[in-house]
């Protein structure tokens, strides 16, 4: 054996010799995952033995600044209804499941105002039997025949009585104008300036008596 020679290693990239791990390569490594658990610590959030799984949240999502949907009220139709307060017509708006027919209108017209209405001091000068007997609508006409109780006098009651059925009628879609009959014949009718008219009537000819609400 020469004294003077240096001994070798074995060479790590010969085949059969000894692997030595890359200590700068693991080093790294380490660096990096113990830099992971310092930011996750930094922002609250424990680190976990066990991976879980997360359930992401159900969407849609809203965009981003856009407003909130706007509350509504669905389910419900406002029907008009005319009643009368010191001598003056008085729109009602009522919120009902479905617009009611022309004649259930008129039905509920005549049976007057109710809980705050009342409150509100309205009254009807629709009072009595016999005072509308049909209601029929065609071709946004609708022709309402009255009893004896409608006259066709004048007289300011009377006035009012029909101005109310007209406001009624004609706050429909369906109705325009409105031609009374009685006994099958064309009815003269008063107006808001007491003249008599046998012509289908529209809520213009009672404007003049209408209060605001």
């Amino acid at each position: 054996m020469l004294s003077g020679a240096r001994r070798r290693h074995p060479d790590p990239g010969r085949p059969g010799g000894p692997r030595w791990p890359r200590w700068p390569s693991l080093r790294r490594t380490v660096l990096v995952a113990a830099a992971g658990v310092l930011a996750l610590a930094g922002c609250g959030v424990s680190a976990e033995q066990v991976p879980r799984e997360v359930t992401p949240p159900q969407g849609p999502f809203p965009a981003v600044g856009s407003p909130a949907p706007a509350a509504t009220e669905s389910g419900t139709v406002i029907q008009r209804l005319c009643y009368v307060r010191d001598d003056r017509l008085v729109v009602v708006n009522r919120r009902v499941r479905a617009l009611p027919t022309a004649r259930e209108q008129i039905e509920l017209l005549l049976d007057g105002p109710v809980g705050g209405e009342q409150d509100d001091r309205l009254t009807s000068a629709l009072t009595g039997v016999n005072v509308v007997t049909d209601v029929r609508v065609a071709d946004g006409e609708a022709t309402v025949a009255v009893g004896e109780r409608l006259a066709g006098t004048g007289r300011n009651d009377e006035v009012l009585a029909f101005g109310q059925i007209v406001c009624t009628l004609t706050s429909r879609a369906d109705v325009d104008r409105v031609a009374f009959v009685q006994g099958g014949q064309r009815l003269g009718v008063p107006r808001a300036d007491g003249s008599l008219s046998t012509a289908p009537l529209t809520a213009a000819d009672y404007a003049a008596m209408v209060s605001p609400r």
